[in-house]
């Protein structure tokens, strides 16, 4: 128990560093990782990925506050878009987590790799937006954020790897971009910990210390350690260009999502 004390202390000091850095919620690691340790750990097999998805959820609460903090102390938080897409964000993934819960791991883990792939992709080529374009109106933003809610519930992302490049489409500033991202992501932690819980209520064969699709002593773990690492990461994301960062985090993205889907599918 030892040894999965201190994997999930260093997989939260290092999701919460990218959290500060990206403005991600950091389910883009967690997943992928989670899924391996409770293989490792003979979780059943047909709730592995739920349980990394719902894990990671809640883990992100914490995480998304310390980086909020750590960004507006910066004023790089757009408020009105924060406002604006909040409404269908929670909508969003609050839908997105009985799809989630319906859906057995196979397609689960097919869906999170391709659409993290993509983003990846998207990341790497660095598209610059047109000059002229500008974030859209309430009732657009509110839209957007349905979609990134319903994404960021499948895949138990904070939305940032979707919510920084749509804020960058829109000419956004970078870092302001990555601030109001991590903003963004605590609305999404909160709706999708609670879909998860409430669709995994009373299902017998999920391990001990387990709420829902939660496994707490991770969630306990990878929070206290995110926590203090994610204003690290916050600190250098206004001090450092993060292009080249942006590109290994993506190749990074890549491998983990093609480890999570080798294990689901093999397992």
């Amino acid at each position: 128990m030892i040894i999965w004390i201190g994997s999930y202390l260093l997989l939260g000091i290092f999701t919460g560093f990218l959290a500060g850095l990206f403005g991600i919620g950091g389910g883009a690691v967690m997943v992928p990782v989670l899924a391996v340790m409770f293989v490792a750990q003979g979780f059943a097999p047909d709730y592995v990925v739920h349980l990394a998805l719902g894990t990671s959820m809640a883990a992100i609460v914490p995480t998304s506050i310390a980086s909020l903090r750590a960004h507006n102390k910066h004023g790089a938080v757009l408020w009105p878009a924060v406002r604006g897409l909040a409404p269908g964000i929670v909508v969003g993934t609050f839908a997105g987590t009985f799809l989630a819960a319906w859906l057995s791991p196979q397609p689960l883990a097919i869906f999170f790799c391709l659409f993290m792939t993509y983003v990846a992709v998207q990341m790497i080529l660095n598209r610059k937006p047109d000059p002229a374009r500008e974030l859209p109106g309430l009732a657009g933003l509110s839209s957007v954020g349905g979609g990134i809610g319903g994404v960021s519930a499948l895949v138990a992302i904070g939305g940032g790897t979707m919510t920084v490049p749509f804020l960058v489409w829109c000419n956004v500033r970078l870092q302001t971009a990555i601030g109001t991202s991590a903003a963004v992501g605590l609305p999404i932690a909160l709706a999708g910990s609670m879909g998860y819980i409430l669709n995994g209520w009373g299902i017998a064969s999920l391990p001990a210390y387990t709420v829902g699709f939660v496994y707490w002593p991770a969630v306990l773990m990878m929070a206290a350690a995110s926590f203090l690492s994610a204003p690290l990461g916050a600190k250098l994301a206004h001090s450092l260009p993060v292009a080249t960062l942006k590109k290994l985090f993506a190749a990074l993205v890549i491998l983990l999502a093609l480890q999570m889907l080798r294990t689901v599918l093999t397992y």
